[in-house]
């Protein structure tokens, strides 16, 4: 009797911590790679973005991403093996016409702007090839991950890179940091304590330099992630009442939380709470913790 045969590999997907001293740089890491596993039918290629606060380096290790939706400013829909995205106002489409292997490190805007001196509000929904906003020891880097031999060699080559650069720029400013909650209370105080005008409009103009986005809007964001962090498990088993988690996030009624949802998500609670039990495409909510 002819044996069955073993089921494909599923594709790999993780997050990644970064090490400690950098938990107030980067967000987190992500590995995407389907290439070992049995060919995703198109629907299943797609991969879909919330808005975030948060900006991005993507490296494509393998294979093709190409824009699915608006919003990528690049002259062709194919994306170059190293990215550059800056935080998000909208939720965001990619699609694989193949098997891929992406490695991403998401950044806190404001310490990417601290290391670089970039200001976050002229790349807000922008995507740019690499060399377009970084300098030479940047480029050097990404060269060194994308000829890495794996994922661990990535994380280290990023963390090694990071660590001293991001130890001088806390050593040469008070610069905000830590989970997306402290982090975006603690950006609007230091944006009022810097320099000698602290006059609201200054302040504001402080914050989309550093973050991209006003403070109204990371505010919002960071509710809807805490609030998402928090109800994960009842969301996933299907077991959530809208109303309760409405309430519990302090949103004004049930359809005030829906409406934000959609914008962050492109679905309304119900649709994404099913999306991402069901839909490979929504990979990213169901590894976000």
């Amino acid at each position: 009797m002819a044996s069955t045969p073993a089921p494909a590999p599923a594709p790999v997907t993780r997050l990644i911590a970064p090490r400690t001293a950098l938990a107030s740089c980067v967000r987190a890491m992500l590995v995407r790679d389907t290439t070992g596993c049995a060919p995703l039918p198109p629907a299943q290629r797609l991969n879909r973005f919330p808005a975030v606060p948060m900006c991005s380096i993507i490296w494509t290790v393998a294979g093709e991403v190409e824009a699915a939706a608006p919003g990528l400013s690049l002259p062709d829909v194919r994306m170059p093996p190293a990215l550059f995205g800056g935080p998000r106002s909208y939720p965001l489409v990619s699609y694989n016409p193949g098997p891929v292997h992406t490695f991403v490190v998401m950044f806190y805007p404001a310490a990417l702007h601290a290391l670089t001196g970039v200001s976050m509000d002229a790349l807000l929904d922008q995507f740019r090839p690499l060399d377009a906003v970084f300098g030479a020891d940047w480029l050097a880097l990404s060269d060194a991950v994308l000829a890495a031999p794996d994922d661990d060699v990535r994380m280290r080559l990023v963390e090694d890179f990071l660590a001293p650069r991001w130890q001088a720029a806390r050593k040469s400013g008070d610069h905000p940091a830590g989970a997306v909650q402290d982090w975006v209370r603690r950006l609007g105080v230091q944006a009022a304590s810097t320099g000698l005008a602290s006059g609201a409009r200054n302040i504001e103009r402080r914050i989309k330099a550093w973050a991209g986005q006003p403070m109204r809007t990371l505010r919002r964001m960071r509710r809807a992630e805490q609030l998402f962090l928090d109800e994960r498990g009842a969301i996933l088993q299907g077991t959530v009442s809208w109303s309760d988690i409405a309430a519990s996030g302090g949103y004004a009624d049930q359809a005030h939380f829906c409406r934000e949802t959609r914008e962050i998500t492109g679905l309304s609670p119900t649709e994404l709470a099913r999306a991402i039990r069901d839909d490979e495409s929504y990979w990213i909510y169901r590894i976000w913790n």
